[in-house]
């Protein structure tokens, strides 16, 4: 079959899935603020310095230790357990020992995506506070990671949506059996052990306080009294440490909330506006198309006929 004969068979086929990136792309090259969902198997290594991405980022291990620097603290990861993070912390592997042929699994799930997964409590806590997390074995395995893998990688887009969607019942298992840390959270700690450690607690209340009131007007002014700083200064800081401003972070949350009360399907448009923040369906629609490429209407229409 040749190339033109593909094209045009994907061009007839109106929901033809799009091919997912390949895992030896970068899934942060876009922008550091919200990353794309990927998940990667490749052999263990050290990274030449630290870096941070809008994750949270899972990593497993099948052989050997893996010593992680997290902000300047220090974390021993072993293998056969899967750990979670926040990858807005900066983060470095250091060291390796015992690796020999292993490999390591990482999987990124969009740091917005993870903040409007529901009934987490103490777990979106503790990774936002910087802690790392190691779930316990009843919550995931190797052969669902590697069947989560294949699926990413087949570039159907119902398989990696189903993929997603799994993760967040890993999670929500997680947060009922716990979890071990090994790393607590420490971004609310008065006495934070290193220099970025201040900036990153007032942005995590910043983040925490427009998750949980998304749906009421959020100014600058009153995201900034949260944390008792000057609105200047406030939202500077958010922008460089979540490297999006609180504006576009604000209607990033409110497109989320709005895509996921669409695919429920009960509420009107008018409604799906008014729920998630929007003070205009003519603002909703703006945001809604300029983000999604498609009205309102339209991206139920399709979900509902797909």
């Amino acid at each position: 079959m040749t190339v033109e004969t593909v094209s045009l068979t994907r061009s007839v086929r109106e929901r033809a899935p799009r091919p997912t990136p390949r895992p030896d792309r970068s899934f942060y090259s876009s922008g550091k603020a919200f990353g794309r969902f990927g998940i990667r198997s490749f052999a263990p290594q050290i990274m030449p310095q630290p870096h941070s991405h809008g994750h949270i980022e899972f990593n497993w291990l099948t052989q050997g230790t893996m010593d992680y620097a997290f902000d300047g603290g220090p974390v021993a990861v072993g293998s056969n357990r899967l750990i979670a993070f926040w990858a807005g912390i900066p983060h470095q592997t250091v060291g390796l020992t015992d690796i020999a042929d292993g490999r390591q699994l990482n999987i990124y799930l969009p740091m917005d995506a993870f903040l409007e997964m529901p009934q987490l409590g103490r777990l979106t806590e503790t990774l936002m506070g910087g802690g790392v997390i190691q779930l316990n074995p009843d919550c995931i395995g190797l052969e669902t990671l590697d069947r989560w893998h294949q699926d990413y990688r087949s570039g159907n887009a119902l398989r990696t949506d189903i993929v997603r969607a799994e993760i967040g019942t890993m999670f929500r298992r997680a947060a009922i059996t716990g979890w071990d840390e090994l790393l607590p959270a420490w971004v609310e700690d008065v006495g934070s052990r290193t220099r970025t450690g201040s900036p990153v607690r007032y942005v995590v209340r910043m983040v925490r306080h427009i998750v949980e009131n998304i749906t009421e007007p959020l100014s600058a002014e009153s995201i900034a009294d949260v944390v008792g700083l000057h609105p200047n200064y406030a939202t500077n800081l958010f922008t460089k440490v979540m490297h999006i401003s609180v504006v576009k972070f604000v209607t990033r949350m409110r497109l989320i909330r709005a895509r996921s009360l669409l695919f429920d399907g009960s509420l009107s448009i008018a409604n799906v506006a008014f729920q998630s923040g929007f003070v205009s369906q003519t603002q909703f629609y703006e945001h809604f198309r300029k983000a999604y490429g498609m009205t309102p209407s339209q991206m139920r229409k399709d979900t509902i006929e797909g």
